[in-house]
């Protein structure tokens, strides 16, 4: 009798014990909510926030796009469209690589609907979309890519290099868009992997480019390429080498161009070179991100994904490095 009651009372203490500590476990992970609710208000970004971004000509650049949803992608697009809705982009700038891994076979390829339509189809990103070609379509049927123009209003790609110039409130950008993947040897010399890269007249180009910056007095200027010509990276140095080589004189010997954005790399990096008034920017992955550490020239660098919002007055142009979430990472800024 007397161990039954001793019993009783240990189970009662016992009982007592637990019941106390989970009120405690229940305080700790309710003080630990509204304390993860406070720090994501603080640090979210708001459409009044936004509305800084805003200026006389704005527009997004996206790129490494394709990855059917997955990791960021969706998630970027629709931040792209929310944004929208308070920054106001003219058009899509799209640096390449727009569907993983093998291109797309031809304009009635399933990937268009997957990688593309499905995923941008926030009635903000119902504007015109520029792109260049990554060396993931060259893995493809690259004449599909310039041919889907027929199919989507929205698809304004006609040619593999080409230029357009954005006019309003009196402020102008030319972009010149241009395709870096034939400028490089390796994908030149991989004809079963790339087999379109060696059949492109890369003189043809350069010689066009030469002529577009010759006659290029718009307020400001930014070449559109997929691969970098600085950036810190694992890929092969041959890709920098081959891009210095055939693109680097051209900037130099004009001396207009503001910017150079390209993609590729899957991370963010800005880089100015010492005597080289180019900024050069690496525009992260929309999806699937990479690791990233400084190298010669590196102002900022991020392996987060996200997009970038170009925003361009006639005194002023910023170049707005965006998270998934919203929050500017870095801004690359030009003055007159």
């Amino acid at each position: 009798m007397m161990d039954n009651m001793i019993s009783d009372d240990y189970n009662k203490e016992i009982n007592k014990e637990m019941e106390s500590a989970r009120w405690r476990l229940l305080v700790m992970l309710f003080a630990l909510a509204v304390s993860l609710f406070v720090s994501m208000i603080a640090n979210a970004q708001t459409p009044a926030q936004w509305k800084a971004l805003k200026s006389d000509v704005v527009f997004y650049v996206a790129n490494d796009l394709g990855r059917n949803g997955y990791y960021e992608q969706k998630k970027i697009a629709e931040l792209m469209g929310v944004m929208g809705e308070t920054v106001g982009p003219e058009c899509v700038v799209a640096a390449g690589d727009i569907h993983h891994f093998n291109g797309v076979a031809s304009v009635n390829d399933p990937l268009w609907i997957t990688n593309y339509e499905n995923i941008y189809s926030h009635p903000e990103l119902m504007i015109d979309w520029w792109p260049v070609l990554g060396n993931h379509e060259y893995r493809g049927n690259t004449q599909a890519v310039i041919d889907y123009h027929g199919i989507s209003r929205r698809w304004m790609m006609t040619q593999r290099y080409y230029t357009k110039v954005i006019e309003d409130k009196g402020t102008t950008i030319r972009l010149v868009f241009i395709d870096t993947t034939p400028m490089i040897e390796k994908y030149r010399k991989d004809n079963e992997v790339y087999p379109d890269a060696a059949l492109q007249d890369v003189k043809a180009q350069t010689e066009w480019i030469d002529s577009v910056l010759a006659s290029a007095h718009e307020d400001w200027v930014l070449i559109i390429g997929h691969h970098p010509v600085y950036a810190q990276t694992s890929k092969s140095d041959t890709e920098r080498r081959d891009m210095q080589a055939t693109l680097l004189p051209l900037i130099r010997k004009h001396r207009n161009v503001d910017m150079y954005v390209c993609g590729h790399i899957h991370n963010f990096q800005h880089i100015r070179m010492q005597g080289d008034d180019t900024d050069y920017v690496v525009n992260s992955s929309a999806s699937l991100a990479r690791n990233v550490k400084a190298t010669e020239g590196t102002v900022f660098c991020s392996p987060e994904p996200g997009f970038s919002i170009v925003s361009a007055n006639k005194q002023t142009l910023n170049l707005y490095m965006i998270d998934a979430n919203g929050n500017v990472l870095h801004t690359v800024s030009r003055n007159k």
